[in-house]
């Protein structure tokens, strides 16, 4: 939930603006106070997204300062890279409002977002190239980057957003090692591969994209064989996270596994697909989660 700022995620942590790409958990408070039915947690929440786009700039992407390891999101490659991050949850979070009860309660301020939003979109587009030739080691940010298009696209009603969304996809299907599984820095992680699974899917519930799903059980059937009788996930051999091979530009601690994107994957996946397996492994990993025996392995 936003701070007494509006500030979530690593803005949170670092209590100072950032960069917009954080702001992101804002927009899941939204819409989990939403599904759940407490629009007060909800309104709560939406002070995030009122705070990120306070600070938009003329040209539609996001005022960055100073990362912690003395990067940011100024360049326009980064600044285009941390706008996708949170188009992408932003876009879903009008699209959930719209299929919940409670449109009315926030149509006027979704009716306020829209032309910042457009802005926002019209900002990562012109930077499509950048897109590719800054992400594309790493195909998760492809996928994120083909769910911001998508997303707000149905949002907007912009044909030219989804067609980069679905084109942007495409690229990402190019991404995968000979087994299928998503390629991270040149090889295999268990952490983000399911990002490319979760994000993936997420943007299918909202556009037709059969090819990508086409392409799911491969990266699945690897992602399945990741996961321990314990629930942990096993990150041998991965090429970012859980190994200390790169840290968080905030932190500076190692990057791990994200548990609870594990989670949500195989739960989507076995819904989606009558998974069973799937859905057996998200409740060993939940329960993995839950024991507290993730904490106690850092």
């Amino acid at each position: 939930m936003p701070d007494e700022h509006g500030f979530t995620g690593s803005n949170h942590i670092m209590n100072a603006w950032i960069e917009a790409g954080t702001q992101r958990g804002s927009c899941r408070g939204v819409f989990a106070g939403v599904v759940v039915d407490d629009l007060a947690r909800a309104d709560q929440a939406w002070r995030g997204v009122e705070a990120t786009f306070a600070h938009q700039r003329t040209d539609g992407g996001f005022e960055a300062n100073d990362r912690p390891n003395g990067k940011s999101a100024k360049p326009i490659g980064a600044a285009v890279e941390t706008a996708f991050f949170f188009l992408q949850e932003c876009g879903r979070m009008v699209l959930i409002i719209r299929e919940s009860p409670h449109e009315a309660h926030f149509h006027d301020r979704i009716v306020a977002l829209e032309p910042k939003m457009r802005r926002a979109c019209a900002f990562i587009l012109a930077g499509y190239d950048h897109i590719i030739e800054d992400s594309s080691h790493a195909v998760n940010r492809i996928v994120i980057a083909a769910k911001a298009f998508g997303t707000c696209g149905v949002v907007l009603h912009d044909e030219q957003l989804i067609a980069t969304s679905k084109k942007l996809i495409a690229h990402a299907i190019t991404l995968r090692d000979p087994e299928g599984v998503f390629i991270e820095n040149g090889g295999r992680d268990s952490s983000y591969n399911v990002v490319s699974i979760l994000f993936g899917s997420v943007l299918g519930l909202h556009v037709s994209i059969p090819e990508f799903e086409a392409v799911l059980p491969a990266a699945m059937k690897w992602q399945l064989s990741r996961v321990k009788p314990t629930g942990e996930i096993d990150v041998t051999g991965n090429t970012r996270t859980g190994v200390g091979k790169e840290a968080s530009p905030f932190t500076g601690e190692a990057k791990s596994v994200n548990y609870g994107e594990v989670v949500q994957a195989f739960t989507l996946y076995g819904l989606i697909h009558g998974d069973q397996a799937a859905l057996e492994a998200a409740d060993r990993v939940f329960a993995f989660m839950q024991s507290g025996a993730k904490a106690k392995k850092r």
